[in-house]
Parts: C-alpha cells; sequence; structure tokens
C-alpha cells in the first residue's frame, strides 16, 4: 500500500508554526490531487493546503491544533481507488438517516404522556428541591423570585440567577437570554493583539493630526471617473491620491520612511507602501513595491488586485512582507478620528477619515466644503516633531492642490488621459 504523509510546507520565512483552521474534507473521503483540503492560519495569513495526490485521506491533526512546519498533519492512501458515482455515495447517508429519524418517532410517541404529570406536583410558584436548596442557602424566600418554569414554577436556574435583594430593596431577577459563546483565537488573531502591545510598549508613539479639503479630488473624479475607468479599466478613487501625497512627503522627509533595528537606523530609497485591507480573517496589509514608481491608474489596479486576494484568501505572506509606511483608512467604516498604532516595523502610519461638509474659512469667508481629519501616528525615537508634522502638512499640500503638486499642472497628463 501506498501512503503519502502530508507535511506542513512553509507558509514564508521566520514562520514556524500554523494552526489548522478548518477542514475542508472528512476522515475517510476520497480526495483529488491538488483539491484544497483544509485552511490553516499562520501569523501573517489564512492559506489553503492542497492534497498533493489522489486517495483517501486519514486526518492527523484536528480544527484548532498548533502543529509545526513539517509536521505529518494527514496521509492520503494513493492505492485507493475512486469512488464510483460519487454523487449517489454522498447522498447515501441520507437515504439511510430517514428510517433512523422515523423509528424514534414512533417509538417515542407515547413518551411524552409520562411527564406531564410532574410538574403539576409543584404548587403554582413553588420552586423545584433544587431551586429551594439554593434559595435556602442564600437566604432567600420563594416569593422573592419569579419563576420561568411551568406555570410560573421556580427553577434551578432562576434560583441561581436570583439576586440577593438589598436591604429595604425590590428583588432583583434576570429576565431574556443569558447564554455566553467562548471562541479560540485564529492564530494570525493571537499575533496581531501581541504585535499591537508591543508597539504599544516598546515604542515612542505619538500622533499628529491635520485636515484635508477633497474638493479638488472631488473635482477630478467627477470629471475624469468615466474617461478614467474606460481608458485604465479601474476605478479613480482616493487611495491613489493618498498614495502618491505620501510617497512624495516620504522623498521630501527620508526618516519617516527609517525602521530602528537595534542601535542602527535604517533608511529606505523606495516606498513600499503598506494599504490596510479588511479581509473575513481579519485587518491585512498587503503592499505596494515601488509606490513611488506608480502611475495613478497603476496604484488603483495594483490595489484592487491585492484587495481581492486578501477577501478572497489568496494573499500570499510576501505579498504582506516589507512594508515602510503605512496607510488606513477607517473612514470606510464611518470613524471621524482615530489614533493609529504604526505597524512594526515600520515608524509612521498615516491614518484617513470620514469625509464630511464642513464650514470653513477661505479666504476672509465661511464656504462649505467637503473635509477630512488625518491622523499621522510614528516612532519618536526616529521621528522628531519637526519631522512628522512637516510630513503631514507635506500630504495635505498634495491633496488640497493635487494637479499643481502630484501631477505637474497637467491633470489629464497627470491621470494617463
Amino acid at each position: 500500500m501506498s501512503v503519502l504523509e502530508m507535511k506542513v510546507p512553509s507558509p514564508g520565512e521566520s514562520i514556524t508554526e500554523v494552526e489548522i483552521a478548518t477542514w475542508l474534507v472528512k476522515d475517510g473521503d476520497y480526495v483529488e490531487k491538488d483539491q484544497p483540503i483544509a485552511e490553516v492560519d499562520s501569523d501573517k495569513a489564512t492559506l489553503e493546503l492542497p492534497a498533493e495526490q489522489s486517495g483517501i485521506i486519514t486526518l492527523k491533526a484536528e480544527e484548532g491544533d498548533v502543529v509545526q512546519v513539517g509536521q505529518v498533519v494527514c496521509l492520503i492512501d494513493m492505492d485507493a481507488a475512486r469512488p464510483e458515482g460519487a454523487a449517489p455515495a454522498a447522498e447515501a447517508p441520507k437515504q439511510e438517516e430517514a428510517p433512523k429519524a422515523a423509528e424514534p418517532a414512533k417509538q417515542e410517541a407515547p413518551k411524552p404522556a409520562a411527564p406531564v404529570a410532574a410538574p403539576q406536583t409543584y404548587a403554582t410558584g413553588a420552586p423545584s428541591p433544587a431551586a429551594k436548596k439554593i434559595l435556602d442557602e442564600k437566604g432567600m424566600n420563594a416569593d422573592q423570585v419569579s419563576g420561568t418554569g411551568r406555570d410560573g414554577r421556580i427553577t434551578k436556574t432562576d434560583a441561581e440567577l436570583a439576586a440577593v435583594p438589598a436591604l429595604g430593596g425590590s428583588p432583583i431577577t434576570a429576565t431574556g437570554a443569558r447564554t455566553t459563546t467562548t471562541t479560540k483565537l485564529s492564530v494570525l488573531r493571537r499575533k496581531i493583539a501581541q504585535r499591537l502591545v508591543s508597539v504599544k510598549n516598546e515604542t515612542a508613539m505619538l500622533t499628529t493630526f491635520n485636515e484635508v479639503d477633497m474638493s479638488e479630488i472631488f473635482r477630478l473624479r467627477k470629471l475624469y471617473k468615466e474617461e478614467f475607468a474606460q481608458k485604465h479599466g479601474v476605478g479613480l478613487g482616493f487611495m491613489s491620491f493618498f498614495t502618491k501625497a505620501v510617497t512624495r512627503a516620504l522623498q521630501m522627509y527620508p526618516d519617516v520612511n527609517a525602521s530602528i533595528d537595534g542601535d542602527f537606523k535604517i533608511n529606505y530609497d523606495f516606498c513600499d507602501i503598506s494599504i490596510a485591507v479588511s479581509g473575513p480573517k481579519g485587518l491585512m496589509v498587503p503592499v505596494l513595491r515601488n509606490a513611488e514608481n506608480m502611475s495613478f491608474s497603476g496604484v488603483e489596479a495594483n490595489i484592487k488586485d491585492l484587495a481581492i486576494k486578501v477577501r478572497d484568501g489568496k494573499i500570499t505572506v510576501d505579498e504582506m512582507t516589507g512594508g515602510t509606511f503605512t496607510i488606513t483608512n477607517g473612514g470606510t467604516f464611518g470613524s471621524m478620528m482615530s489614533t493609529p498604532i504604526i505597524n512594526p516595523p515600520q515608524s509612521a502610519i498615516l491614518g484617513m477619515h470620514n469625509i464630511i461638509q464642513r464650514p470653513v474659512a477661505v479666504d476672509g469667508q465661511v464656504v462649505i466644503r467637503p473635509m477630512m481629519y488625518v491622523a499621522m501616528s510614528y516612532d519618536h525615537r526616529i521621528i522628531d516633531g519637526k519631522e512628522s508634522v512637516g510630513f503631514l502638512v507635506a500630504v495635505k499640500e498634495g491633496i488640497d492642490n493635487p494637479v499643481e503638486i502630484l501631477m505637474g499642472g497637467d491633470e489629464r497628463k497627470g491621470l494617463g488621459l
């Protein structure tokens, strides 16, 4: 018999263990080669585990188990014949279960008559023996508790939930459902939690704020939205403007585009921008490589591609590794103001927020403009206040006046039209 031992492949550098999030097949199923058989969580992403060969599978790990890279998680009997008529085989349990479900119904039909009289052995509002014992221990009388059982009988649960009233007070009883659910955090969520706590503990994080006027971006999108989409095949969104404004500001303030490694500071001459994207497994941060060289359409196309991969669970570890600066947009969820947390080992992050029509003073006149608050959190160990404020002002300049600052004065050429 030829049996293949399937081992956990390495999702990427520095990852030594993963968690079996979900088995997509059952023990004893016949699997085809390259068929997804499991989803595994690492501390960076959720990945699919495909079958390496066809055959009958035997599972060697349970859902929720943390397994080491290289550990055997299942066996595949490659000599097993493919079952004939897969569809009928899948339906067979239903045919077998039908009579089983009917048999208990016939046998149990007369049984309800026996317990019907049981609740009537208690007077209306009287506690059951178990409930009475609990009430006696609490020093409470039955008339201080509202029963939820048949005919108002006080159940054990009623007695357990009943609170002893304060002197001179009225009885306190629980009403409605009081259930709780405990779920184990995924490896990814646990890793995110560890990283967020470490950032707060290990960096000198500060946040500076400003506001940007979105009027010009609104005008450009309204004027060129359809033409841009027809030519480039992607929409003209806000992220391309902010990405271009950020890459310009990073080149003006290189210490913002840096990280700390022990006693050394590492400056990067490229701008790899991490874009926060919300996915089914949580917040992911895929990276735009060399975003400083991308056009508006290039930024939009790359963000769309990465966002689709995140939502489909197909994003790879490599595509989320190595960013030098992060942009996150809480405004898509309605956030007006927040202090974003740095994405280590980066030293700064820009937070975008919702756009609100607000009165502002322009040339001595009060006008209504679409305004957005922006926030930049930074590591004060290598970024001084002067650089952080200057950086955010540079971003503001690019958003307030994108044609002159980001497009060289030619809006059509700047958009690639």
